[in-house]
């Protein structure tokens, strides 16, 4: 039971579900919003602009049907004359497409569904499948889509009856009214008729972009396996995360190791921690180039023993510069005296070494604070 839970797609999609869909073009879209935005735009648009859409075209239908001389002696000027024409027809017309291209173009707006998905335009081999398109027509999405049909075939079918009813001694009156006043009139009707029928058209859009949302949504919800899933990909895998992060421990031990030929001296716990120290002319203060405890420090020292690099047994100061120095940076200031007693040892043995003479004495009870020293492990 547990196992057909984690695969019920009960959980909320995501905000990453969400911006992965948006790539592949899968967006919330209402075809009811968009044929409503245009048609209400183009009822609006000849509402306001009707007289000057009439006027215009009139007077382009009179020059188009008045034919002068010349031209019936020249059919040669014929076609010039027809461009002529055209040109002055979608003149007249160039702010009605405009306006319907834009409202063509806003429904996504609306929805926040505007995007750019280059993957949405790859051919789909599925879609030319005939027992996906055959089960498509009887699926959920089709029904609602007949449903619509319905509501939208009832409803502007019921508004158009009440308009002609409520109008219908205006519309035989047009037979007794000249021709031209009949046409102004008959065009008034007609656009006001429109526009009453496409604001029916709201209640369908306010029921269509809704549901629109809620399937888009619904779609995308995800399973708790995908949603535990999802966040390993967007925290990281544990597992994965502690090898990338042991090869890294790894990588960054094999760099310290590498540094320890040229530290000048190792400090030592004697077993438990080992510090290895270098400093070179010119440096404000010595640095520490490796440190490690347990088997790392023992690392250290058969190291720095391959390379003859001096080892200076200091428990105290071992654990001081372990605690508070880190790796590649300068020790703290509070340690300078006790590591220049450790430096002048060690360059006197290097005398000693290449001279002879008396064998210096390694420093005992280094001045290190006591604060700075944890407690022996």
């Amino acid at each position: 039971m547990a196992e057909d839970s984690d695969l019920e797609k009960t959980e909320e999609p995501s905000g990453r579900r969400i911006e992965q869909a948006r790539e592949q073009g899968q967006v919330p879209h209402s075809r009811e919003l968009g044929t409503f935005l245009v048609l209400i735009v183009a009822g609006s648009a000849f509402w306001m602009m009707g007289s000057w859409f009439s006027q215009r075209v009139m007077a382009i239908a009179r020059k188009g049907l008045s034919i002068e001389p010349k031209f019936m002696h020249e059919p040669a000027q014929m076609l010039p004359r027809l461009a002529d024409i055209s040109g002055d027809a979608l003149l007249v017309f160039s702010p009605l497409l405009a306006l319907l291209l834009l409202a063509a173009v806003l429904p996504p707006f609306f929805l926040n569904a505007w995007v750019f998905a280059p993957k949405a335009l790859v051919p789909d081999i599925n879609r030319m499948n005939p027992l996906t398109g055959f089960g498509r027509m009887f699926s959920w999405n089709s029904l609602m889509e007949l449903g619509k049909a319905v509501l939208k075939a009832g409803l502007v079918g019921g508004v158009a009856v009440m308009l002609i009813w409520k109008e219908r001694d205006e519309i035989f009156g047009l037979l007794a009214q000249p021709l031209e006043a009949a046409l102004a009139h008959a065009g008034h009707l007609v656009s006001f008729s429109f526009l009453m029928l496409v604001a029916a058209l709201v209640l369908v859009v306010a029921a269509d972009v809704p549901f629109q949302l809620w399937q888009h949504f619904d779609k995308l919800k995800m399973t708790k396996e995908e949603v535990k899933q999802e966040m390993k990909e967007m925290m990281g895998d544990p597992h994965v995360k502690g090898r990338i992060r042991s090869l890294q421990m790894q990588a960054a031990r094999k760099r310290m190791m590498a540094s320890v030929p040229q530290a000048n001296v190792i400090v030592t716990n004697p077993t438990h921690y080992a510090v290895a120290l270098s400093y070179q002319a010119g440096m404000a203060a010595p640095k520490v180039v490796a440190k490690g405890v347990g088997a790392i420090a023992l690392k250290i020292r058969e190291v720095g023993a391959e390379h003859a690099v001096p080892v200076l047994e200091a428990p105290p100061l071992a654990r001081a510069l372990y605690k508070h120095a880190e790796l590649d940076a300068e020790i703290p200031s509070a340690l300078y005296n006790a590591v220049a007693e450790v430096l002048a040892y060690i360059y006197q043995l290097a005398n000693w070494r290449q001279e002879g003479g008396v064998y210096p004495v390694p420093p005992r009870d280094l001045s290190v604070p006591p604060e700075l020293v944890p407690e022996a492990a």
